[in-house]
């Protein structure tokens, strides 16, 4: 009966713990959710985004995603593997709106048709290019 106790403890204590590796080792958190832009472009010297410009991208569970960097709206399709978040191509309105076009254009650049890094620290999401030298930083809304 003792055996048959020590192993089934033992058991237990095993099965806690490639639970907890399985939960908190590997893949980030799911992206799923409404985010709104940080910051973007050069991941040594990201560029603040514009203030007071609202920008927001949902992540949907539907595998979809859209939003708007500012001026003009955007949509695709995602698919999150491991760490990695592989993007369609982007369909967007087509407004030229001269204060924020860098901004629009340097974000939906970086992700359109695009497989990039994901990690989620606490409330941010950090999207990183596949070569690492190009961000979107969000945090969540």
């Amino acid at each position: 009966m003792k055996k048959t106790s020590l192993f089934l403890r033992t058991l237990f204590a095993i099965s806690v713990l490639i639970l907890s590796a399985c939960a908190s080792g590997g893949a980030s958190a799911s992206p799923t959710g409404e985010w709104t832009l940080v910051s973007y472009g050069d991941a040594s010297n990201p560029t603040p985004a514009l203030p007071d410009i609202e920008t927001s991208i949902n992540f949907n569970e539907d595998g979809t995603f859209g939003g708007s960097v500012g001026c003009n709206s955007f949509g695709a399709d995602y698919k999150v593997s491991g760490d990695q978040i592989t993007f369609g191509s982007i369909m967007s309105t087509m407004m030229f709106c001269e204060t924020i076009s860098d901004q629009e254009s340097a974000v939906l650049g970086i992700l359109s048709g695009q497989t990039v890094r994901y990690q989620i620290d606490g409330s941010q999401l950090t999207l990183t290019s596949a070569d690492g030298g190009l961000v979107v930083v969000l945090a969540s809304k």
